[in-house]
């Protein structure tokens, strides 16, 4: 039977961080290969990190905050550039995220703040269940990438970041669904994966299959946030039936799928077919490899207290805890 008292508070409590990621490359992992991105700015090859036949507990979790973190970097940066947040649909001319103007619009303003204010919480989370200090200061020790490029034009205005954010988050969408799968695998040694997981928060002790079931758990919950984010952000753009089109994106409906979907994606760091270019780690490497439009990581104290770019009243109605064990 599992204990689930025990079971929640392994993955409720920060430990001091132990040796797993401790001198590892960005992704935690040994030799490099080469995969190919196609996205934002056509097809790029970069060198990712790769690992044995299949992904590990901390692997996931580790490329899960890469990706936290540069959701964070995104949403931060939109909310404080004025020519994003400054869009008619937005805060409106002259409008800012905390002192949107009257014609602008409060409600898909506090869409990107109530999504900045979950990322953040996600990356804590994902903190304690590696070990990490909670404040960020052992996250670029950790492989944590501390600068974020983007596409030209990305922070130019709202046709320039909407398609990117969207492609973001059906990456996200896709990662945690295929962790989900991961997870649940390594519950059940099923497919080349290991029941046998290290626990990266407690060096020299092992993740029990009740805490692999419910990290399976905890990415399915994760996911569904981020299908709220895709949806809602898509929302954002005043279209119409008669003109839906808006940055080269149809928009309505802006919750246009059956079923959310792995967007390619076979694997976190590992593919389990083989093809490192269907990883989420080849779908970051181009936000991670030095190159144009650098975006420096905003500290955790700064997240925290959002003064900049939350209204206190919509950080006081985001509200949740992780799910529990069963």
């Amino acid at each position: 039977m599992i204990d689930k008292i025990e079971t929640r508070q392994s993955i409720e409590t920060a430990v001091n961080r132990r040796t797993f990621l401790t001198g590892a490359t960005m992704f935690g992992l040994g030799a490099a290969t080469s995969a190919v991105f196609i996205g934002c700015g056509g097809a790029t090859t970069k060198s990712v990190s790769a690992a044995g036949a299949t992904d590990t507990a901390a692997n996931i979790l580790t490329a899960a905050l890469i990706a936290e973190s540069l959701a964070i970097t995104t949403y931060y940066t939109a909310l404080s550039t004025s020519a994003v947040i400054s869009d008619p649909n937005l805060a409106g001319p002259g409008g800012t995220a905390t002192n949107v103007s009257a014609t602008g619009s409060q409600i898909n303003v506090a869409y990107l703040q109530g999504a900045l204010l979950e990322e953040v919480a996600h990356a804590q989370l994902l903190r304690s269940l590696l070990g990490l200090a909670t404040d960020g200061s052992g996250d670029g020790a950790a492989g944590i990438p501390q600068t974020f490029y983007y596409p030209t034009g990305t922070f130019s205005s709202l046709t320039g970041f909407l398609p990117v954010l969207v492609a973001l988050e059906t990456a996200f969408i896709g990662a945690y669904m295929t962790a989900v799968e991961e997870f649940a695998s390594m519950a059940a040694a099923y497919n080349g994966f290991s029941a046998t997981q290290a626990n990266p928060a407690a060096s020299g002790t092992q993740l029990t299959q009740a805490d692999l079931v419910l990290y399976a758990k905890v990415c399915a919950s994760i996911l569904g946030v981020e299908s709220e984010h895709r949806a809602l952000v898509r929302g954002i753009p005043s279209v119409t039936l008669a003109s839906p089109n808006y940055a080269g994106m149809n928009l309505i409906p802006a919750n246009n799928l059956n079923y959310e979907v792995t967007d390619g994606l076979t694997g976190l760091i590992t593919s389990v077919s083989g093809d490192s270019s269907t990883t989420a780690a080849a779908a970051l490497t181009p936000f991670i490899a030095s190159g144009s439009n650098p975006v420096s990581v905003s500290s955790v104290a700064a997240q925290a207290s959002f003064t900049s770019v939350v209204n206190a009243s919509v950080a006081a109605n985001v509200t949740g805890s992780i799910p529990e064990a069963e």
